[in-house]
């Protein structure tokens, strides 16, 4: 089929493309810059110019495909308008592709994360639906729970929606600024791998190529109105990430204790994430679409060692 891409220079996009191009998909890449075009094209994917804030543009780029991967999101309003204004621009380019798409059938895959049901004391499955949002929770990741509803309410307007719930650590030998990159940065500076409390908090991870098949697979036949889990780790100790951090550093593993100064003072902004428990299921997806994850877990891909590069 003929597929659109958005983000496709980014982290996940990057192997999208090529993931669908080899399977045999005709796949559009969005690039808003001459940089950004040439990226996409190296991927294999043609080129449309263009970007977010063209709302008609995105519509008629829908219409004219078969299928829509959404990966990508205004991070420049992050600074101005933090997480509330790139969720509510977002949310516009979700309702202009419904617009295009009502109707036809056609799929629309679009990134979510683990996160959205909240902790449930159990894992997460995918037929949790994302916590509600509203003012109370303004300026959390909560308030971009309101695109995954978006989205998967787009099936009654029949379009063959779906959202892939990305784990919270996604590795690849390309991440250049995810979870694991953070910790690393943090524990270079610190001179310790710190982890909250017993670190016996669980979290989950995913190979971003693997994450990549999944996408595919439910652009390809994925129910409408669905949750897909990339997650390859469903619950990994924070401790064991840390351990593993601090082998590769020569620096040791600590704990730092659950207290309101201690932890905000030395994991600073991620204070309000790191003390999380992450627990998620992907046997729906497993069993739905096929899908198995084959590259390294995310400890192992920590031996691999491209996460410490060695200075020259």
């Amino acid at each position: 089929m003929h597929v659109f891409v958005t983000g496709g220079t980014g982290h996940s996009g990057s192997y999208i493309i090529p993931e669908l191009v080899a399977a045999g998909h005709e796949v559009t890449g969005l690039a808003r810059s001459d940089a950004a075009a040439a990226a996409v094209s190296a991927l294999g994917a043609k080129v449309r110019r263009g970007d977010l804030e063209d709302l008609e543009g995105l519509k008629g780029a829908a219409a004219e495909s078969d299928g829509v991967v959404h990966v990508a999101h205004r991070q420049e309003l992050l600074p101005s308008g933090g997480l509330d204004a790139v969720a509510a621009a977002e949310l516009r380019v979700m309702l202009a592709y419904g617009e295009a798409l009502a109707g036809t059938g056609k799929p629309l895959v679009a990134a979510g994360s683990i996160g959205s049901p909240g902790n449930l004391g159990r894992p997460v499955t995918e037929e949790d639906p994302a916590l509600p949002g509203g003012d109370e929770h303004k300026g959390t990741l909560r308030v971009r729970n309101v695109v995954e509803t978006a989205v998967i309410d787009l099936a009654e307007q029949g379009v063959r929606s779906s959202v892939v719930r990305i784990a919270n650590i996604a590795h690849s030998t390309t991440d250049r600024a995810g979870f694991l990159v953070q910790l690393i940065a943090l524990a270079k500076e610190k001179g310790v791998v710190g982890y909250p409390g017993d670190g016996a908090n669980l979290w989950n991870a995913v190979h971003i190529r693997d994450a990549a098949s999944l996408f595919r697979l439910a652009l390809e036949k994925g129910p409408a109105g669905s949750y897909w889990h990339a997650v390859g780790d469903g619950a990994i100790p924070l401790r064991e990430i840390a351990e593993a951090i601090g082998s590769r550093l020569g620096l040791p593993a600590v704990s730092i204790p659950l207290d309101v100064l201690m932890v905000p003072g030395f994991f600073g902004f991620l204070a309000n994430i790191v003390t999380q428990s992450y627990p998620a299921s992907n046997l729906i997806t497993r069993q739905a679409l096929g899908w198995e994850p084959v590259q390294p877990g995310l400890l192992a891909d920590l031996d691999n060692g491209h996460y410490f590069p060695v200075s020259s």
